[in-house]
């Protein structure tokens, strides 16, 4: 079972529901060579207990229980939806309350075909549901199988060429869109584009490729300065719209942002000194922060775009409740993307960021109190429930008041695009 990833974006955390219980979901993108997202692999757990029972009928149940309740629409977009599937759930009736054309069912791949998974496999077919073989290596007797399936996923860490060059052999001519999936690396996306993988699954975006000039280019540290120039308690509004007005392409994005719908402004807009007027000190920072982070990410999935927006309003929403500076929680949660966004490490980057000590710190990746709501949103979006317990548990952190903030913060970054 393939595992949520960081971006992606891409993962989504679903609050209360109506009876009290906390529900968990995590989604993984799945991207086009073109960085456009294709689908999300959608992965689930019962309740706040720490960790993951091991049972994969109960988190198939759970999974098919969730999307009843909050609809896969809502959790990608009406975008395919990518389900692990148990024999269980496979052999049963119970997928079917699932929108067939919308999903797509992942056979695990420690899972036998036998005549009876074959002859369901083959009805749900029928019923309009897209199959794929999660993690597939070949082995003799899943030719049925292969016959009906529209995805065949293969894992870069565990294959080596020799092995995909082999499958790919065996399955020349026929109709199955081929995804790589644990692509770490721009190296192994490349070999992933030139073997004739169409699809590709991983952390390849989060793991940027080493630029030969390792500095900041100007423009882009230009941008970073203005941002921390939003962060300033005695913002000088006049002082920042004329650095803003340095940069044609963010004047541009800034009022297309002021006059749209989201500001509800009634007034026209002619200027960036009208606008602050208009909109207030507080709305400046978001909407210059929003272009400023739009242009950043100029040329990148909007994928990574949304989750930089969703990690900076979670990071601001949550801070309140835990003592931290929500403007500076805000600025982190955007510049914890800055390494897929600027494709350069983290440790590059960090030094020449004008941000508290402590703050540099935690984006390094140090434990500590400025860490704990980036730490739990990254334990999010990874799946790995019980580093977000322990999170909770050592920060003393409201695991359902975090849950809230995140489909809040979800809510707030799709909406948020529609203007950027």
């Amino acid at each position: 079972m393939a595992a949520p990833v960081r971006v992606p974006a891409g993962v989504l955390g679903v609050g209360p529901n109506a009876g009290g219980e906390v529900r968990y979901v995590a989604r993984q993108p799945i991207l086009d060579m073109r960085s456009k997202v294709h689908g999300y692999e959608l992965l689930f757990r019962n309740g706040p207990v720490a960790g993951f029972s091991g049972d994969l009928n109960d988190a198939s149940r759970t999974m098919l229980d969730n999307a009843m309740l909050f609809g896969l629409k809502r959790l990608t977009r009406g975008l395919p939806a990518f389900v692990n599937c148990t024999t269980e759930i496979l052999t049963g009736d119970l997928v079917h309350i699932l929108p067939a054309s919308m999903t797509v069912l992942e056979i695990l791949e420690n899972l036998e075909p036998t005549p009876e998974l074959v002859e369901a496999c083959r009805n749900l077919k029928t019923a309009g549901f897209r199959l794929a073989l999660d993690d597939f290596r070949w082995r003799p007797g899943f030719e049925p199988l292969i016959e009906i399936t529209d995805y065949i996923k293969v894992d870069f860490l565990l294959s080596d060429r020799n092995e995909r060059r082999d499958l790919l052999g065996r399955l020349n001519g026929l109709p199955i869109a081929l995804v790589a999936e644990k692509v770490e690396t721009q190296d192994q996306l490349n070999e992933a584009r030139g073997e004739g993988f169409t699809l590709v699954q991983g952390y390849y975006f989060f793991r940027p490729t080493l630029l030969e000039n390792h500095k900041i280019p100007a423009n882009r540290m230009f941008q970073i300065e203005i941002l921390q120039k939003l962060q300033d308690a005695n913002l000088d509004l006049r002082e920042l719209a004329n650095l803003v007005k340095r940069d044609t392409s963010l004047t541009y994005r800034l009022l297309q942002l002021i006059n749209s719908p989201a500001c509800a402004i009634q007034q026209e807009v002619q200027s960036v000194e009208t606008a602050l007027i208009a909109v207030g000190e507080e709305s400046f920072r978001r909407l210059a922060t929003l272009a400023i982070s739009s242009e950043l990410n100029k040329g990148q999935p909007m994928e990574l775009l949304r989750m930089a927006f969703l990690r900076a309003r979670f990071c601001e929403l949550s801070a309140v409740s835990c003592g931290l500076n929500s403007t500076e929680q805000y600025l982190m949660g955007m510049m914890s993307l800055l390494p897929a966004m600027l494709r350069q490490p983290m440790d590059e980057l960090v030094p020449s960021l004008p941000l508290r000590k402590e703050i540099r710190d935690a984006l390094m990746g140090e434990p500590s109190v400025e860490r704990c709501l980036l730490g739990w949103l990254e334990g999010h979006e990874l799946g790995q429930w019980a580093t977000c317990d322990a999170l909770v548990e050592v920060y003393k952190l409201d695991q359902e008041k975090l849950l809230r903030c995140y489909d809040e913060a979800a809510a707030w970054a799709e909406s948020s695009l529609r203007f950027s």
